[in-house]
């Protein structure tokens, strides 16, 4: 993978965000890279939805900074936020796809809705089309999200997140509530968007495999499938950890490993 960029895609600023008085995030300094990706871990409670909230402009800080591709979010209109957002994909908890649209409605949704988008009318379709071939739901086209299982939701979710090819992607909890095998199916669509778009990736979880996943595996395109990361093969990836809305741990994943703080411990399944 080639050196990151020395211009960070998103960084905050001893940012301190507070709700009724009490602070939900609080003096969080960080900085990330053009395809770094970046494991966020922490109790319920800890600020790590909030978080990624502030990144996209859909809570302000109380003080502090957060610049996203060079401009400072906390000085912008929500006009101006819009344009900046149109350069991110989220994905929700629980997917969020509108239950009234189809699948291809719920994908085409950004294309159509964000004004710096700018994709005209003939290329939706075919988009969205290369967005569910990516997630394989390429069938699922005129199907409702009722009719599809809690797994294939989560994908067309990402084909959702995807389909304007944003350099910075931000996931909530993507794997909850799913079992280990699918959870490893949304794992690989993770990776494989970080290694085949050099996305940089924000990945909240309770879920330390997932972390792990993201720290040892790259996409390989060839045999469309995650393989181990050969023995010194940098795949850019930092651990972080947050606890009562502040950011206590930020590093290496043998470095998270051989913290002795009983908190960090909570999350980190030890290698044999």
């Amino acid at each position: 993978m080639p050196e990151r960029s020395d211009t960070p895609i998103l960084k905050f600023e001893d940012v301190t965000v507070a709700f009724d008085g009490e602070p939900a995030l609080e003096n969080v300094s960080f900085e990330a890279y053009e395809g770094e990706s970046r494991v966020i871990l922490g109790a319920a409670g800890s600020g790590k939805t909030v978080l990624l909230k502030a990144a996209l402009g859909l809570v302000k800080p109380e003080s502090g900074r957060i610049c996203a591709f060079g401009n400072d979010l906390t000085a912008m209109r929500e006009g101006e936020l819009s344009d900046i957002r149109a350069k991110m994909g989220m994905l929700f908890q629980e997917s969020a796809l509108f239950d009234s649209l189809n699948i291809e409605e719920n994908v085409a949704y950004p294309l159509l809705n964000q004004r710096s988008i700018h994709c005209p009318r003939e290329q939706v379709h075919p988009r969205v089309v290369e967005a569910l071939d990516f997630v394989e739901l390429g069938e699922t086209l005129e199907k409702f999200p009722s009719e599809l299982s809690g797994g294939m939701r989560r994908r067309a979710a990402i084909a959702r997140a995807v389909v304007t090819a944003p350099p910075l992607m931000l996931y909530d909890s993507p794997t909850a509530g799913l079992d280990p095998i699918t959870a490893h199916t949304i794992m690989a669509l993770v990776i494989k968007e970080r290694d085949t778009a050099r996305t940089t990736t924000l990945m909240v979880t309770h879920r330390f495999q997932d972390g792990n996943v993201m720290a040892n595996f790259r996409y390989n395109s060839e045999q469309g499938r995650l393989e181990l990361a050969r023995n010194g093969e940098a795949l850019h990836t930092t651990f972080m950890v947050l606890r009562e809305g502040r950011l206590i741990f930020e590093g290496g994943q043998d470095r998270l490993e051989a913290s002795e703080d009983p908190y960090i411990s909570r999350f980190v399944k030890h290698r044999e």
